[in-house]
């Protein structure tokens, strides 16, 4: 894996453009002490590609988002090619020329980057990455889908009901009568595809649920509405493609009502235990878990897995998976894994060999036409 050269995206087009910022100074600062280099591409909020030049001086500097100012646009955008030529430099008033890189580790939060949209785009390119593939990446995003497929696995989830905007604009009365009857308060409304509890609200009383749902379809046509149970937030990272391996277990004490952006990513007050104080037998079937789960959506690379687990019976509820965790400071899957016994570095440098071994098993499949 020496001099491995790995494209780092991030940035990008969705409300957790900030977020992916900070995660890729975690993981640039990671790469720092190993024998990777950083190729960095920053991914501006109307979707331009940077050069790796002018990127670095975002990366570098104290920018909350994606954004150069004149004098640090350097004209050159990045292109993709879907012929299969991989990553193209495309300079003003020049020829094209190739982006030399051997994997890139996609850092884009969110919207058109943890969607299965890049992915898809990326293996059209013939371009090698760190993470899920295309369906993985789409299934795990939308919390409906995975929910059914967690559902078709035998896996527990909390009660939960999909509300569309079409339908609850055709019959808003039905609609709230609907989440009453079959979920209850308080509940959580949650736009379907989404991360970083953006648009996430808990309803406490019937007042409050069309605000709630207001908000969620704001950033989703979809919405999810789970029932509040009186649960503790419970993760697992979990790690590899064919042989997936589960992490110890962490838990997330929130500074406010709930895990939401605010106490994710603002509020300094939120608590992460690790190890989860768990009786071991309650704990091994929660890692158990992350990996079936895991298996279920055909996942690759990486994820974090995160559980409600019932604070009297300790009955875990796979509630989610996040197919492109955070790598920020406080994010839970680094974490996790250095206390494992894999530093961050050496996190790093896994999960490009796993991207890769994952790109060199693609590159044998014979379903493509040849020509003849």
């Amino acid at each position: 894996m020496s001099g491995r050269q790995v494209g780092l995206l991030f940035g990008g087009r969705s409300v957790e453009h900030e977020v992916s910022l900070v995660s890729a100074r975690g993981v640039d600062r990671a790469m720092a002490g190993t024998s990777l280099t950083c190729v960095p591409l920053g991914v501006t909020g109307d979707g331009r590609w940077l050069s790796p030049e002018a990127s670095r001086r975002v990366l570098d500097g104290r920018a909350a988002r994606v954004e150069p100012s004149a004098e640090d646009d350097d004209g050159v955008r990045v292109l993709l090619d879907p012929g299969g030529a991989g990553l193209l430099l495309q300079p003003q008033r020049e020829a094209v020329r190739p982006l030399a890189i051997d994997v890139l580790f996609p850092l884009v939060h969110g919207w058109g980057g943890e969607d299965g949209r890049l992915q898809g785009a990326l293996e059209l390119a013939g371009v090698p990455y760190v993470g899920a593939g295309p369906l993985a990446s789409a299934a795990g995003m939308d919390k409906a889908v995975a929910k059914e497929v967690f559902s078709a696995h035998g896996i527990e989830v909390v009660p939960w009901i999909l509300v569309t905007r079409a339908g609850r604009a055709a019959s808003p009365e039905r609609t709230r009568e609907h989440i009453a009857d079959e979920i209850g308060f308080p509940a959580f409304v949650k736009p379907a595809n989404g991360g970083s509890s953006v648009g996430v609200s808990k309803v406490r009383a019937p007042a409050e649920l069309d605000p709630a749902l207001d908000l969620a379809l704001r950033h989703d046509r979809r919405v999810v509405v789970e029932r509040g149970v009186d649960a503790r937030e419970i993760e697992c990272a979990v790690l590899g493609n064919d042989e997936p391996q589960a992490s110890g277990l962490g838990e997330i004490a929130p500074s406010r009502e709930f895990y939401d952006y605010e106490a994710k990513y603002i509020d300094a007050g939120s608590k992460l235990t690790i190890p989860a104080a768990l009786p071991s037998a309650d704990a091994e079937r929660i890692r158990e878990l992350a990996i079936r789960g895991y298996r279920a959506l055909d996942l690759c690379g990486f994820s974090r897995v995160d559980f409600l687990v019932d604070r009297g019976t300790l009955t875990p509820y796979l509630n989610e998976v996040n197919t492109l965790p955070g790598f920020t400071p406080i994010s839970m899957f680094p974490k996790l894994w250095e206390a494992a016994g894999l530093p961050f570095g050496r996190l790093v440098e896994r999960l490009v060999d796993l991207g890769i071994e994952r790109a060199r098993e693609t590159s044998d499949r014979t379903s493509r036409w040849d020509g003849r």
